[in-house]
């Protein structure tokens, strides 16, 4: 896995929401959100929902307070107490349960749960079938998940980033769903403009230029040269 050590550094963990998600970062941060909870959504009480590789619980407590039962796990234990504090804030701690493991060998049963999410996640992963296989066995119905594409602006600076990259084409990505026995139920396409440009960017200089993504970001040409991806996929029928 790629920048696991980078990941896991206490310092990481306590600055990550403060230096990706604050400013203009927060747009990125809403539009995620947004994602998960359109192919989530509406959740029936109890509906239960996997995140894998949660960090700090953006996701996990969002969906707790949505009324999902949830398990988030992370690799990185301060990630996880991050996490933890994250859902007490947000008085959701009975609907959430943190736990720290391997997505390549997920601690539940089959088909234990209804929903699986792996956001920020596939970009991270040197060879992702076995991590997609593992997502869809624990599963009866539904993983989502992002990827950062290989036409964007992002090839540009990803072997810069501490953490690493990999890139996928929409090829790519169907292969892996088609390898894995699941089919794309939907798929959306967004930010032209590359994540670390908004995140260096004040809330109110940062909108504008939002703006303007979004309306290139609906076109077919805006939709191919897309940063980020995301995959509403569903388990094959047997």
């Amino acid at each position: 896995m790629k920048g696991q050590d980078w990941y896991q550094a206490d310092e990481v963990a306590e600055e990550y929401e403060d230096l990706r998600f604050s400013g203009g970062g927060a747009l990125i941060d809403r539009r995620e959100k947004e994602a998960v909870l359109s192919a989530l959504g509406p959740i029936d009480d109890g509906h239960r929902v996997l995140e894998v590789a949660c960090g700090t619980g953006r996701f996990t407590t969002m969906l707790a307070d949505q009324g999902a039962d949830i398990v988030g796990l992370d690799i990185s234990r301060e990630m996880l107490e991050q996490g933890r504090e994250s859902a007490a804030e947000a008085d959701v701690s009975d609907a959430v349960e943190f736990l720290r493991g391997d997505a390549s060998r997920l601690p539940f049963p089959d088909d234990h749960f209804d929903s699986v999410v792996a956001m920020r996640f596939f970009h991270l992963m040197d060879e992702p079938l076995e991590f997609m296989r593992e997502l869809h066995r624990v599963s009866s119905d539904q993983v989502f998940f992002d990827t950062f594409n290989a036409r964007s602006l992002r090839v540009l600076y990803t072997w810069l980033l501490p953490m690493g990259s990999r890139l996928y084409s929409e090829r790519q990505v169907a292969d892996l769903l088609g390898t894995a026995d699941m089919t794309l139920a939907d798929e959306e396409h967004d930010f032209v403009l590359p994540y670390g440009f908004y995140r260096g960017l004040p809330s109110a200089v940062a909108k504008p230029f939002r703006a303007v993504d979004e309306l290139i970001g609906n076109t077919i040409p805006g939709d191919y040269v897309a940063t980020v991806s995301y995959w509403d996929a569903r388990i094959a029928d047997e």
